[in-house]
Order: C-alpha cells, then sequence, then structure tokens
C-alpha cells in the first residue's frame, strides 16, 4: 500500500511538471516569438515589433515632441510616456550563432566595439522609438568597462546587462559598476534579477544555439523593474560639466547632440566600409545610403542585417566611426580596453556627406560630443545614430 501510495505521488508530480513544462515552453520558447504572446503581428502593421501595442494614439495627433536622444518627432503621448523614464542602455552580442538580433532597428543610439578576439557587442539605447509598442531585446550579454563609460555621459541610464567581465584591473567592468555606485540606482543585472523578466529563449531564431547565446528581455518589463525599484526619470545626485547637480530628473544638464534643422541636400557618399580586425570577416560592416529613405543600410558579413522582431534591415540616420587607442588583449579572457576619455578623430556620415571631424568626451560623466575641425559642434540627422568604434590605425573607405 506504501508503494502504491509513494507511486501515485511520484505520478502525479510527474504530470504537474510535464504540464508546467509545456506551459512554459508553449509561451517563452517557440519558434521566434517574444516573451509574450504575439496576437498583433508585426506584418499587420508595418511599424509593430514583436510584441503588442501599448498607446493608443490617434493617427491625426501631431508629431511635434523632439526626443533627447535621437532628434526625430514624436507625439505628445509618447514624449509623456518616456518622460516618466531614464533610456534603457542595453549590451547585445553580436555572435554569428546570435544572429539576428532582436530591437536594434527600434534603437535611438548603438555603440558597437570589439568585446574579445575580434567579436564586437552592442550597446544600444532604447528610450523614445520604443515607447508605442513593446519591444523584445536579445540576447543580451555581459558588461564590458568602456560602455560603462560612453553610458555614463547620459545621466545614469538604466544599464542592461547580463554579468560582465570581473577580472581585477582595468577591465573589471562589475568592480566599477560597485565603485559608481550603479548597483544602488541604475544597475540591471541579469543574475540579480531573473526570471520572467529575463528568459532563456533556446529557440528564439528556430535553430540550435549554446546558451549564452539565448537570452531575451523586452522593454516594458525591464522599465517595470526599474519603476519597483523607484528608478524612474529622477537620476541620482551627480557632477555634469564640473558642476554639482542635486537628485533630480535625467536630462537636467543633459545637453544631448545638436540636430538639422532641415535635411540638406544629398552629398555623393553612398558607401561606407570598415573592418573592426583585419582578417574577421564575419564582423566587417558596410553602409549603403539610401536617399529615398535618408538612411544607411546595414550590411554585415556581406549580408543585410535585419532585426528579427520586424525582418528589416537596419537603418541608420547617423553611421559616426569613433577612431581612438585600442588595446589588447589584456588578460586570459582577452577583454579589451579603448581610450574614452579625452579626444581622437572621427569620421561622420550623414546625407550622404562625410566630415571629418572629432570625438571629445572630457571626464567619465561627460557628454560624448561630435564637432568639426574647426572645434564647432556637428549637427547631426534626426534619426538612430550608430556609432562604431575603432583604432586609430584602421582603414576607412568611403
Amino acid at each position: 500500500m506504501k508503494n502504491k501510495t509513494l507511486l501515485s505521488l511520484a505520478l502525479g508530480v510527474y504530470v504537474a511538471s510535464s504540464v508546467l513544462s509545456y506551459v512554459v515552453f508553449a509561451q517563452f520558447g517557440s519558434g521566434s516569438n517574444s516573451l509574450l504572446s504575439n496576437e498583433q503581428s508585426a506584418t499587420e502593421d508595418p511599424e509593430q515589433t514583436a510584441l503588442g501595442a501599448l498607446l493608443d494614439i490617434d493617427s491625426s495627433a501631431p508629431k511635434d515632441q523632439v526626443c533627447p536622444l535621437n532628434g526625430q518627432y514624436y507625439t505628445l503621448a509618447e514624449k509623456d510616456a518616456w518622460e516618466a523614464r531614464r533610456p534603457l542602455a542595453v549590451m547585445i552580442e553580436n555572435s554569428p550563432d546570435a544572429r539576428p538580433q532582436s530591437g536594434l532597428s527600434q534603437s535611438d543610439i548603438v555603440f558597437e566595439a570589439v568585446a574579445e578576439g575580434g567579436v564586437t557587442r552592442f550597446m544600444a539605447f532604447f528610450y523614445c522609438d520604443v515607447q508605442r509598442f513593446d519591444t523584445t531585446i536579445a540576447p543580451v550579454r555581459s558588461a564590458r568597462t568602456y560602455y560603462l563609460d560612453w553610458a555614463s555621459g547620459f545621466n545614469y541610464p538604466m544599464y542592461v546587462h547580463v554579468g560582465g567581465a570581473n577580472i581585477p584591473g582595468p577591465t573589471n567592468a562589475l568592480g566599477q559598476i560597485g565603485d559608481y555606485g550603479w548597483n544602488l540606482q541604475n544597475d540591471m543585472n541579469q543574475f540579480s534579477i531573473g526570471y520572467p523578466t529575463f528568459v532563456r529563449n533556446a529557440n528564439r531564431l528556430g535553430r540550435q544555439v549554446a546558451t549564452e547565446h539565448t537570452m531575451e528581455t523586452t522593454t516594458e518589463l525591464l522599465w517595470d523593474v526599474a519603476e519597483d525599484r523607484d528608478w524612474t526619470n529622477i537620476a541620482p545626485a551627480r557632477r555634469v560639466a564640473g558642476k554639482a547637480v542635486p537628485a533630480s530628473d535625467w536630462k537636467d544638464g543633459y545637453t544631448g547632440w545638436t540636430f538639422q534643422s532641415e535635411a540638406p541636400s544629398d552629398g555623393s557618399v553612398t558607401s561606407v566600409a570598415y573592418d573592426f580586425w583585419s582578417g574577421y570577416n564575419q564582423y566587417s560592416v558596410k553602409w549603403e545610403y539610401d536617399p529615398a529613405a535618408k538612411a544607411y543600410k546595414r550590411i554585415m558579413a556581406g549580408e543585410a542585417h535585419t532585426d528579427l522582431n520586424n525582418d528589416e534591415q537596419i537603418m541608420a540616420s547617423n553611421v559616426i566611426v569613433m577612431l581612438t587607442e585600442e588595446k589588447g588583449p589584456l588578460n586570459e579572457a582577452k577583454h579589451m580596453m579603448y581610450k574614452t576619455i579625452g579626444a581622437g578623430e572621427a569620421l561622420i556620415f550623414k546625407n550622404g556627406q562625410a566630415i571629418e571631424g572629432r570625438w571629445v568626451k572630457e571626464s567619465r560623466m561627460a557628454e560624448l560630443q561630435f564637432v568639426d575641425k574647426k572645434g564647432d559642434t556637428i549637427e547631426l540627422a534626426r534619426g538612430l545614430t550608430w556609432i562604431s568604434v575603432v583604432d586609430d590605425s584602421t582603414e576607412v573607405e568611403y
């Protein structure tokens, strides 16, 4: 009798666990679908992302509110939504097995640099362009120190990552996050948040990939965590441009880039190409200018770089190549370092034009600025700005 009871209990546990596994897999691991059900498909609305609509926007509502990150115009409803938040700065990987990524086409700014071993990684800012639709982001990866420096100029954005470099020394990103006090103000490490904000979607690409290529989240899930932690639009007390700023809206003291009032006539520079490391063709980048869209189409490893959320080719209004000092590999993990503070050469491509300029960043907390040879601020085109950071010996073809 005792054995039968134990057998019945075991059978019940097995059935229950099987049902639970089926439900979880059906909801979180089927095909390239996102974390939530996709009742309103991206094919029904060309602006739709992998998840459903958030804001009920009147189609006649004027788009007259300027985004502080990308300079584009949005509705008042979208501005009201982003005003209660700080931007998300999300680490996204670029290993060939992780492609295509989810969410990059909906970002406002992207930084791109080598993480280790010639493999590049992105830090994508999500703010204005994702207020109307919840957006799937994947695959999320680990922190690197130079991305912390670039992110710092945006007054404590929500820094989203899965662990990070932690070898003692100059590349110790996790140690620096603690030193900067980010763990109490804006650090969103998957290790401390976990499920259901972050999910391992093993079948997001419809093929078998290694576990490190599977971490997925969404913009709204991340902002929900931020709200629970009382990390709203109010950034902690800080120093901006050498001046003390009390705890206040993150945009207080934030200048941002200057954007052109009108799009100038198209120039003759229709193609831009460069490598991060010689011989690493899987990360070779080419941009082709589309005059109709006033933007550059991204090509990587000889193929159109698309977004899994909408199957659209990624397009940037501004392509900036920052040339700086690259050091590394510096340790057994092949971690890299870049000169992020000071100044250096930069190539700015917009509206089919090429501008030889400079990048300037006076301190870790200072904003990254782009100026021409005379030192005057360069007006950027409105839309996604993509910044690729390469060694100052890199040849850029255009």
